[in-house]
C-alpha cells in the first residue's frame, strides 16, 4: 500500500495549521500555569472605550493594533480568563455602549517591544462617568477595582501596572477640578497599600475633553503629579468623537501605542519589590493619619 500523498499547498496549510494551534495552544497553557503579565485598566469611559460608539452604537470596526492575539487574555466580569476581544468593558461599563479602547492596542505594542513579557492579562474596571470621588477607598468601585486584581493574580502571574484615564467628570465644578490632585495622589497611595505593590507602575493619561470648564485645571493637575513610578501620556490634541468628549477609534490606537511606549520597563523586577520596615510603617502611619482626619 503506497502512503498517501499531499499536494504540496495542503501540507503547507496543514503546516501553518499546526504551529498555529501550537503557538495558542503554548499561550493559554502559560496563561493557565500563572505566566501572566497583569494590567488593571481603570478610569471612565474613555478607558472604557468609546471608540466608533455613535449614537450609544458601536461601529463594530476593530483596527489591526487592537485585533485579538492569543497572547493576550481579559478577565471577564464573572472572573473568568478568556480571549481578549473588543470591546474590552463591554461586561464591566454595560450601561452605556463600547466600542474601541486603548487596552487591547497597549497589549498588542507591548508585546512588540518586550517579546519576553509573556501572556498579558487585561482586567477591566474603568466605569463611564464616574468622578475621582467615587474611586475613593472603600467605595464600590474602588472595592471592585481590588476583588479583580485579587482574582487575577489567584492563578499565578503578577500586577505590572495600572492604567488610568479618568477625569473629564472632576472639570464640572471648580471644587471637584481643585481637589482633583489630592483626591488622585490619595487614590494611588492607596491602590498600591492594598495591592502590597509600593512601586506599582501606574500610568495615567492627562485629559484631551471634559464635561465641563475646568479642563485645564484638572490637567494642570494631573501634570503635576511627582509619584514614584507614576507616568503621564497626554492625550491631548488627540481626535474626539462628534460628542466631542470620547477618543476616537484611531485616536484610542494612538493612545494605546502611547501607554506602552510609556511602561516603565526598568520597573519589570521591582514591582514585587519590598519597602524597608522603617519606610512601611512611615507609610502606614501616613495614610491611617489621613483617614482619621478625613484629609
Amino acid at each position: 500500500m503506497q502512503p498517501l500523498q499531499y499536494p504540496t499547498t495542503t501540507m503547507l496549510m496543514l503546516f501553518f495549521y499546526s504551529c498555529l494551534c501550537i503557538t495558542s495552544t503554548t499561550n493559554l497553557a502559560n496563561a493557565d500555569a500563572g505566566i501572566k503579565s497583569i494590567f488593571l485598566l481603570a478610569g471612565q469611559s474613555n478607558m472604557a472605550g468609546r471608540g466608533g460608539v455613535i449614537n450609544d452604537k458601536w461601529d463594530g470596526y476593530v483596527p489591526p493594533q487592537s485585533s485579538p492575539n492569543p497572547a493576550i487574555l481579559r478577565l471577564s466580569a464573572d472572573l473568568n480568563w478568556q480571549p481578549a476581544t473588543e470591546p474590552l468593558h463591554r461586561d464591566i461599563d454595560y450601561f452605556r455602549a463600547c466600542g474601541v479602547g486603548p487596552g487591547l492596542a497597549f497589549a498588542n505594542s507591548l508585546l512588540q517591544i518586550d517579546p519576553n513579557i509573556g501572556v498579558i492579562g487585561l482586567v477591566p474596571c474603568a466605569v463611564g462617568g464616574t468622578n475621582i470621588s467615587q474611586w475613593a477607598r472603600g467605595g464600590h468601585l474602588y472595592n471592585q477595582l481590588l476583588q479583580r486584581a485579587t482574582a487575577a493574580v489567584e492563578g499565578g502571574g503578577t500586577v505590572k501596572g495600572l492604567l488610568w484615564y479618568q477625569g473629564e467628570s472632576d472639570t464640572v465644578t471648580r471644587e471637584d477640578a481643585e481637589s482633583y490632585k489630592r483626591r488622585s495622589e490619595r487614590f494611588f497611595d492607596h491602590v498600591r497599600l492594598d495591592l502590597q505593590l509600593p512601586t506599582l507602575p501606574i500610568i495615567q493619561v492627562a485629559l484631551a475633553s471634559g464635561a465641563g470648564s475646568y479642563v485645564e485645571k484638572v490637567r494642570e493637575a494631573q501634570l503635576g503629579m511627582w509619584l514614584v513610578n507614576l507616568r503621564t501620556v497626554d492625550a491631548k490634541g488627540l481626535g474626539l468623537e462628534p460628542d466631542g468628549l470620547h477618543l476616537t477609534t484611531p485616536s484610542q490606537v494612538i493612545l494605546g501605542e502611547m501607554l506602552a511606549q510609556a511602561f516603565p520597563q526598568a520597573h519589570h523586577s521591582s514591582v514585587r519589590a519590598v519597602t524597608s520596615k522603617a519606610s512601611r510603617m512611615h507609610r502606614n502611619f501616613v495614610t491611617q493619619f489621613f483617614d482619621y482626619i478625613g484629609f
